[in-house]
């Protein structure tokens, strides 16, 4: 997710970047992930003997004190837990930002996304008040904890996060995965379509920058690469990609020029200064209805302005407000349907003392989780609202309220 170009090691950039400057074995690295799911890291001996299914870590009213999960939702830390009790959808954290380039601690992301109290809580009534549904009721959800990472090992983790995101997705469950910089995009979307299929996945990718770049700093993985490697090792095409919020002085016009050679879909902060974000988002629905099989979102919280977003490794200002990003979550979700989202790029150190890019981040999953709840109850009509959140009647009338004096 970096914003700027870089090249080799030896400090050339932009059009200075040749292959033969990378190091010796450079591109050898492997282009693609590995197959399968053996020795998916997602069962260990604490787990061994227990009944499946979900298990409460927190009491009822406990408030929000207690053992942090996500919403308080019940936990699931096996594939057999998430089978057993038919769960749609398992929130799970990548902590991991060792391929970030700018700001570090997106590491802390998951941790203070669950810690957050932004969105509704588990056992309690959580109607949503634009559209009149609640999540926690129509949906099984679960919080799955956080995806294996070998400290120092890029290549090791990236493949324990494919395998863990693959247990959660053959289960039958959306996972909502809390990154994490920009570069566990790659493993967690390749997840997906070892699933569905290469070429079956389309993504919406929301951000400040393209994430296409060749290498960084010597490494085909980094947050600023992602995209790249997805399309490269064929898990998702480019003309499945649609990409909103772009902006700024990267990527370069050789790299646009590899973008529109592979036909990705790109909406610049331009296009939306220009025509406005909800004619923009009504084309990106479009193009990823218009490709893909399935949907998968990755938001990177960039995307957003830093007056609402500061909290992240590389902020850009003149991004886009944090309710046009929620409600575009909400409506991909309910609209399209998803089969997995990732939130990146959260670095908590960043954030100020009222943690407003982690409770925007936080309420982007609960939009996600609202999303796929109206979605189940046949909710989908374009950018829908409850009347009664507009303040109209049945009819469509304007609502009539009565206001009684004290005492009357």
């Amino acid at each position: 997710m970096s914003s700027e170009h870089t090249g080799d090691p030896g400090g050339h950039t932009g059009h200075d970047h040749h292959h033969h400057l990378a190091p010796e074995g450079f591109w050898e690295q492997p282009r693609r992930l590995g197959e399968g799911l053996e020795n998916h890291g997602a069962v260990d001996d604490y787990n061994e003997g227990r009944e499946p299914g979900l298990f409460h870590v927190n009491r009822r009213f406990g408030g929000h004190s207690g053992i942090r999960t996500f919403a308080k939702l019940p936990m699931a830390l096996t594939p057999e837990d998430l089978r057993a009790a038919q769960v749609d959808v398992a929130v799970l954290g990548v902590p991991w930002d060792s391929t970030a380039g700018g700001r570090s601690g997106t590491n802390h992301g998951p941790l203070a996304l669950r810690k957050a109290p932004a969105f509704g809580r588990y056992g309690f009534p959580s109607q949503h008040l634009d559209v009149r549904v609640d999540p926690f009721d129509a949906l099984t959800m679960c919080d799955y904890g956080d995806a294996p990472i070998q400290v120092g090992n890029t290549a090791g983790t990236f493949e324990a996060i494919r395998k863990f995101v693959g247990t959660v997705v053959t289960s039958g469950a959306i996972p909502l995965i809390m990154g994490g910089d920009h570069a566990i995009t790659w493993p967690c979307a390749t997840a997906v379509a070892d699933h569905y299929g290469y070429g079956k996945v389309g993504i919406v990718h929301f951000d400040a920058h393209a994430d296409v770049g060749t290498d960084m700093h010597g490494s085909l993985a980094s947050h600023g690469t992602p995209i790249r490697k997805l399309i490269d090792s064929g898990a998702v095409p480019g003309k499945n990609f649609v990409q909103v919020g772009l902006r700024g002085y990267w990527p370069d016009q050789e790299t646009l020029d590899w973008m529109d050679e592979h036909q990705m879909r790109t909406h610049f902060m331009a296009e939306i200064d220009r025509d406005g974000f909800d004619t923009v988002l009504e084309r990106a629905v479009d193009e990823a209805l218009d490709q893909a099989d399935h949907l998968y979102i990755s938001l990177d919280i960039d995307v957003c302005d830093p007056a609402f977003a500061p909290g992240t490794g590389t902020p850009v200002a003149g991004g886009i407000t944090s309710i046009d990003i929620l409600r575009a979550v909400r409506r991909l979700s309910a609209e399209v349907g998803i089969v997995a989202m990732d939130v990146v790029e959260v670095s908590p150190p960043y954030d100020n003392n009222g943690e407003i890019t982690v409770l925007l981040a936080n309420r982007a999953i609960g939009e996600a989780m609202t999303g796929i709840a109206m979605r189940r109850k046949g909710v989908t009509g374009a950018d829908y609202a409850h009347p009664h959140a507009l303040n109209l009647d049945a009819e469509g009338g304007r609502r009539t309220q009565v206001f009684r004096a004290p005492g009357a």
